[in-house]
């Protein structure tokens, strides 16, 4: 049986099995230099949307690495827990951050938005840039953290097109410094498949947001006694999530 490698490459649209495909780019590079990998050595692919596979090399040259698909395996690093996280809009580098991070935590969605006291919306050229720089962000994380299913990400929505998509959620959550309900409160909801949690911009959530979120049923939740920056706080968010319902 052949072994199977430790490193995960993402290789969209596998049709038919076995494949040969080859691969370029800073993954071939990062095979090539970085992994030192050779012929006959063993890689996992995935396709980003929840399939794995065993595949082997079969030659590396300086730009490509060409490589024979050989069987579909079993995944084992995606959550049963499906979390749609929605962080207000934040600083480039920050959002740069934020995806990272929640990529590597499991999330299955990713919902940007703006609300009164996130940054002002930048020109639309500018969000689509920004958006093609958070997937490529989250390929790398997945690729790091081994996961096989691609986040998506959303479009940036205003806070009102945001709470007219949450009746799809099991449950929703709305993390706020003013909330008197600690995280321990999410121990006693009865288990749930998908959840939408709700992280404020730097100014946090005006006192008209959380009633508007409240009356769509968002449980308010308080995430500490100390105040995180926003994008500490999505990270922290995702993690007490996971711990108390789903697989961390």
């Amino acid at each position: 049986m052949m072994q199977i490698a430790t490193q995960k490459f993402i290789v969209p649209d596998i049709q038919t099995l076995p494949a040969e495909i080859t691969i370029q780019g800073q993954d071939a590079k990062h095979i090539r230099k970085v992994l030192r990998l050779r012929p006959d050595d063993p890689l996992t692919i995935t396709d980003g949307q929840g399939k794995d596979y065993a595949a082997q090399i079969m030659c590396v040259s300086k730009d490509s690495v060409r490589i024979n698909v050989i069987s579909d395996i079993e995944t084992g690093t995606e959550s049963a827990l499906e979390i749609t996280l929605c962080t207000g809009m934040l600083k480039d580098k920050k959002m740069d951050f934020v995806i990272k991070h929640v990529t590597q935590l499991g999330i299955r969605r990713w919902i940007p938005f703006f609300c009164e006291h996130a940054v002002p919306l930048p020109d639309p050229k500018k969000i689509k840039a920004r958006q093609r720089r958070w997937e490529t962000i989250a390929k790398e994380s997945l690729k790091q953290c081994r996961r096989s299913l691609l986040p998506e990400i959303t479009d940036p929505v205003n806070f009102e097109n945001l709470l007219e998509v949450s009746d799809q959620y099991d449950r929703k959550i709305i993390f706020s410094e003013n909330s008197a309900q600690p995280p321990e409160t999410l121990k006693t909801l009865t288990p749930v498949k998908n959840i939408m949690v709700l992280i404020g911009p730097e100014g946090g959530f005006s006192r008209m947001e959380i009633q508007l979120a409240q009356a769509k049923g968002f449980i308010p939740c308080l995430m500490g006694p100390r105040i995180l920056r926003a994008e500490t706080a999505a990270i922290c968010a995702c993690t007490l999530v996971q711990h108390i319902l789903g697989d961390i």
